[in-house]
């Protein structure tokens, strides 16, 4: 007597138009730029940004491209060991010219919002003012950083901790007598861009 066989369930389509939408707002593109740049209709952008059309493989990577990712942001699952960073395997890096040196915490999640970084900041160093949007919160590991919020100037000491949005004219500096680290972690768009300068692993020291 044969017994039917249970057909597989497909696959339900991963919802990722709410991804597109953060990507897109992080980067300030319009709905009609993108549209423009990944060569569809802003309207059928407006309705998979809502999960209202599922586009082809090939749209879906045309709009990747155009927002600076890889397809897989939209529609891979990370793995847990995929999120781990270690201390002393991260890799260290500079944006030219810059003395600031970055360790890169967060790892790329599909949909996520979060940036994160450890920011070495050597002796006498001082920031730019800038303000965008999102928000920030900074926890000091090492040394002592000053740090300016519009007219308000605050001095913070080893594990001291500071939210605040980012469309407050903001800079810091490193104040103190030895190199500074600062945890730095936002929602704001990603203030890395592209690695130009990658530094080679500090020693162990045992």
């Amino acid at each position: 007597m044969f017994q039917s066989q249970r057909r597989s369930e497909p696959a339900q389509p991963p919802a990722f138009g709410g991804r597109i939408r953060n990507l897109r707002r992080k980067a300030g593109l319009t709905l009609q730029a993108l549209a423009d740049q990944a060569g569809i209709s802003v309207g059928f952008l407006s309705q998979v940004e809502r999960d209202l059309a599922t586009p082809s493989l090939g749209t879906l990577a045309s709009i990747a491209g155009a927002l600076n990712v890889d397809i897989d942001f939209f529609v891979a699952t990370p793995r847990p060991a995929d999120s781990v960073t270690r201390a002393g395997e991260r890799d260290r890096f500079a944006l030219a010219d810059s003395s600031l040196h970055y360790e890169r915490i967060s790892t790329v999640l599909p949909g996520g919002t979060l940036s994160s970084l450890i920011i070495h900041i050597p002796v006498g160093y001082a920031s730019e003012v800038t303000a965008h949007v999102g928000e920030e919160l900074i926890v000091v590991l090492d040394g002592t950083v000053k740090q300016t919020l519009a007219d308000v100037t605050l001095v913070l000491h080893p594990g001291d901790s500071l939210h605040f949005m980012g469309d407050v004219p903001h800079s810091f500096a490193n104040i103190g007598e030895a190199p500074a680290r600062l945890l730095w972690t936002g929602t704001s768009p990603r203030m890395i861009g592209p690695i130009v300068k990658r530094l080679q692993p500090e020693p162990s020291q045992t």
